[in-house]
């Protein structure tokens, strides 16, 4: 991929290895992987960014995916990895997480904003030193829990497990229409239908 040319930077976050793979935590992952899928896109380990990339095409433009495998708490040396790699800049990085302050399945795109407590995305922030990239948080709920960091762990219940295509399918569709549209148009494809979108426009 040359270099040169701008590219849209797709990164999901999660924690590495099969014990993680059904948690809330990594419902970034498996929006990205699934993302990948539908694209065509290849994952494919590579140690000088710290994690598996994948490249490709979506609506005929270029895409670089990214899962950081540095654990979560440490995403950001993976994205500033690749970030620094392929110059890219934080208005075409796209990061999709885990949100327990949003009630379950409610999709919420930012153009930015701050961590809200979330590690990925501390890290991410101190190794950019900028909080104005955009993000995709899927609410898994669980807010109200003593117990944060054990829940996030967890995996969805059964209930919640039958949900998860649709979920995840939104998702894909958001990250779709902003690589096409831009991140006003994603804004109001994932918020409309959460009622989130009056309070984007309004700065809430």
């Amino acid at each position: 991929m040359d270099r040169e040319q701008e590219v849209f930077f797709i990164v999901g976050l999660g924690n590495p290895g099969t014990a993680y793979e059904e948690t809330r935590h990594n419902i970034g992952f498996k929006i990205v992987k699934a993302f990948a899928t539908k694209h065509g896109l290849k994952f494919r380990s590579a140690s000088r960014f710290l994690g598996d990339t994948a490249e490709g095409l979506c609506e005929n433009k270029k895409v670089i995916a990214l899962l950081p495998m540095t654990y979560m708490n440490s995403s950001g040396n993976a994205v500033r990895q690749c970030a620094d790699y392929f110059r890219i800049r934080p208005h075409q990085m796209l990061v999709i997480c885990d949100d327990v302050a949003l009630p379950f399945g409610t999709l919420r795109m930012k153009e930015k904003g701050s961590a809200g407590g979330h590690n990925g995305l501390k890290s991410i922030e101190a190794h950019l030193s900028t909080q104005s990239y955009p993000r995709l948080r899927i609410g898994v709920g669980g807010a109200e829990r003593e117990e944060l960091a054990d829940y996030v762990l967890g995996k969805f219940s059964s209930e919640e497990k039958a949900q998860i295509p649709e979920i995840v399918g939104k998702a894909v569709a958001a990250v779709e229409t902003w690589v096409s549209k831009g991140i006003i148009k994603a804004m109001s494809h994932a918020n409309a239908k959460n009622g989130l979108e009056k309070k984007e426009k309004s700065g809430e």
